[in-house]
């Protein structure tokens, strides 16, 4: 194990989780959501995503990442979810003003390649408009042959400056 020192940040967490850890029980929530429930969300910090949706801890398995994108990682959680964790129903949680609206993402993998001498083998997966990308996502889930439970897949867009949920059908 290492001995060198933490980030003032890392050490802050570091002494946060020994008080966590301090009153932890063991009588949490069980792996498999209790509202046999996956929500996929972008990893915005402007996003609380039980606070929006008013869900607790153990009832929902949460799957964030830059732009809530349908990568094969969150696709391969969410196959996994379903399949082996009982859940039955999907979120797509998209928002306004996310980081991925309106990047240009040829110029992105250009300044990329052109830095680092090589073109990253993933998608950025920028948009134009986060209704049509939540559309879009959810015709991707809804078509999906791995997943078994595909008739209770809800898209919304999260307005991030009045806090309402807008549903995208």
């Amino acid at each position: 194990m290492s001995s060198e020192p933490f980030s003032p940040i890392v050490d802050d967490l570091v002494h946060r989780n020994a008080s966590y850890a301090a009153t932890f029980s063991r009588q949490g929530a069980p792996s498999a959501p209790t509202q046999r429930l996956a929500v996929v969300a972008c990893m915005d910090a402007r996003m609380d995503v039980e606070d929006i949706l008013g869900i607790h801890r153990g009832e929902a398995h949460v799957i964030r990442n830059a732009g809530g994108v349908l990568t094969d990682d969150v696709v391969r959680s969410l196959v996994l979810s379903q399949r082996s964790l009982g859940t039955r129903e999907v979120i797509l949680l998209h928002h306004t003003k996310c980081g991925l609206h309106g990047v240009d993402e040829s110029q992105f993998r250009a300044d990329l390649e052109a830095e680092l001498g090589t073109a990253p083998t993933w998608s950025l997966e920028s948009f134009s408009d986060p209704f049509e990308d939540t559309q879009q996502a959810l015709e991707g889930l809804r078509n999906n042959p791995f997943l078994p439970n595909r008739e209770h897949i809800t898209g919304f867009v999260y307005d991030v400056d009045s806090g309402v949920l807008h549903r995208v059908d």
